[in-house]
């Protein structure tokens, strides 16, 4: 897919910095995570991680996932998930942020 031929999404992902790399997550487009060693990274991975993700749901023809939350609401569901007790020890910086990506243009009229 070209950039000429893109469409663009923005959804909100969850990012968390722990001790040792960094992870995120988007709330909207479940089982689309990823993690890194740097904060640079992990924005790239998950930009790419997303937009692998929109493509193969548009190829296999599953109706793409809105861009529903905002960044407040990303936030609000992140502290609403479940965290175990070894995880709740571990302090983690996070922080939610809106990543826009392009997506295959019959995906977003379908």
């Amino acid at each position: 897919m070209s950039v000429t031929d893109a469409a663009e999404r923005t959804y909100a992902v969850v990012f968390e910095r722990g001790p040792n790399n960094y992870s995120a997550y988007c709330p909207d487009v479940p089982g689309c995570v990823a993690a890194a060693d740097d904060w640079d990274e992990i924005q790239t991975m998950i930009r790419e991680a997303l937009e692998f993700h929109i493509e193969t749901m548009a190829a296999d023809g599953d109706p793409l996932p809105p861009a529903a939350m905002s960044v407040s609401e990303a936030m609000r569901y992140h502290s609403e998930v479940e965290v175990d007790a070894s995880e709740a020890q571990m302090e983690v910086e996070t922080t939610v942020a809106l990543v826009e990506i392009n997506v295959p243009p019959e995906a977003v009229s379908a």
